[in-house]
């Protein structure tokens, strides 16, 4: 990514990402179909209210490997090989110890987190049961998050993908056999997911240990290396924590909705499902400029990151206008395949309406947040996003939202083109200070 046009680089890259991304939203909206289709409203309801609460507490870690991204990128642009071999077994190993804590704090804490999202008691145990799962094998999860970050590193997207793509094929198959003949209800689509999530964890786990340059992992050097770990952690932990605050907000907004009643938790959660593709498609160039910018600054290249850095926003903003808006344009056929509750459909397309129809701004401040983490400034997009994103969120609904006339979803899903306009506006004046500071 250190040589060569900019564009082309950005795109070969980042398009194995999106549909490594679209295909996990696939097979993620293909548990929901099912469940919804042949379990009922309330499963939809269930399986649906938990993913940010899932966000809530997997974010950290997933920082942590976007550290390891951006640590194992930069050491590979500088040719720094020892530091490399270090950055690779320092994150596999870290990788299995967040999986542990991650299994403790889901598996005992589930229903206590659900009550405090104030979960309708006719979804609460289905929720529970779910998420206990669900964490019960986050592990796997953890373990091919940090090989992939590793393997994008260097620029290989490919093989990620085709991992991903197995692994849905088999969640698919184990949610139809789960949930329809064995009628194990939420606790299929779980377990089909955990199984799945394992088979990922094994082939890339196998993919590194037989790599032939400085990304190979051998068992006999498996350790924490304390220089390393702490430059993950000072790139990862602000990363990880600003995707807490994130998900925190969400919380806060699924806390809101769920006042609402399971109905419109459904509607909701498949709104969510639908709208995924949209943030992924922009959200895998925002990938992509992070690791760009990781590589570029190992190599001492600011100009191609400045170059890189307008590109990628002119990406984003015409993924984010054409599919966005396609959304809203077919948005109740779109949710029609998840229910056939016209009140559910009608709650899922309030959400398309407005999250989709701007959803090019989050791209934009995703993707400028990205390029300034790359440089190496990660507490810095942290800070504005929890300032813009997170903090703006949580004040609207404590004072706009609890207003009689403003009381409702509507102004809900408001707070979130709103928080991302500023956000993006505070992002992009971080990235010209940073530049100037780095050029002076």
């Amino acid at each position: 990514m250190t040589e060569g046009a900019i564009t082309s680089k950005l795109i070969a890259f980042s398009v194995p990402l999106i549909l490594s991304s679209v295909l996990q939203l696939l097979f993620n909206a293909a548990d929901v179909i099912v469940v919804g289709r042949f379990a009922g409203d309330n499963s939809l309801a269930a399986v649906g209210s938990t993913s940010s609460l899932i966000n809530l507490l997997v974010n950290l870690f997933q920082g942590l490997s976007i550290g390891t991204n951006v640590v194992a990128a930069n050491y590979f642009g500088a040719g720094k090989k020892q530091c490399l071999q270090q950055t690779v077994h320092t994150a596999m190993l870290l990788s299995v110890f967040s999986g542990i804590l991650l299994t403790a704090l889901g598996v005992a804490g589930a229903k206590l987190l659900l009550r405090m999202m104030q979960a309708p008691e006719e979804v609460l145990n289905l929720a529970a049961k779910y998420l206990q799962i669900y964490f019960g094998g986050i592990t796997a999860t953890m373990i091919y998050n940090f090989g992939s970050a590793l393997l994008r590193a260097k620029g290989d997207t490919k093989r990620p993908l085709y991992i991903l793509f197995a692994a849905g094929i088999i969640n698919l198959l184990l949610n139809l056999l789960f949930v329809i003949a064995f009628r194990m209800d939420v606790a299929g689509v779980a377990l089909a997911t955990v199984i799945s999530q394992c088979f990922a964890a094994a082939l890339i786990t196998v993919i590194l240990t037989r790599e032939t340059d400085d990304f190979r992992i051998t068992v006999r050097k498996l350790h924490i290396d304390r220089d390393i770990f702490i430059r993950i952690l000072k790139i990862g932990l602000p990363a990880g924590f600003q995707g807490i605050m994130f998900s925190f907000s969400n919380v806060i907004i699924q806390s809101s909705i769920n006042t609402f009643g399971s109905t419109v938790i459904a509607g909701n959660s498949a709104g969510i499902s639908i709208e995924g593709f949209v943030y992924t498609s922009m959200n895998g160039f925002s990938q992509g400029t992070l690791t760009f910018t990781s590589q570029n600054m190992g190599a001492g290249k600011k100009d191609r990151i400045k170059r890189a850095a307008v590109i990628s926003q002119f990406i984003v903003i015409v993924i984010g206008l054409v599919l966005g808006n396609a959304v809203v344009f077919f948005s109740r056929g779109l949710l029609g395949i998840f229910s056939k509750n016209p009140m559910v459909i009608d709650a899922g397309v309030q959400r398309l309406k407005i999250v989709c129809s701007t959803y090019a701004l989050c791209g934009m401040m995703d993707c400028m947040g990205n390029t300034v983490r790359g440089t190496g400034h990660s507490v810095l997009p942290m800070a504005v996003t929890l300032v813009g994103a997170c903090g703006l969120r949580l004040l609207w609904i404590a004072t706009v939202f609890q207003i009689p006339q403003f009381h409702s979803c509507f102004t809900i899903f408001l707070s979130y083109p709103i928080s991302w306009v500023l956000t993006w506006i505070a992002h992009l004046i971080c990235f010209a200070a940073v530049l100037r500071r780095n050029e002076g």
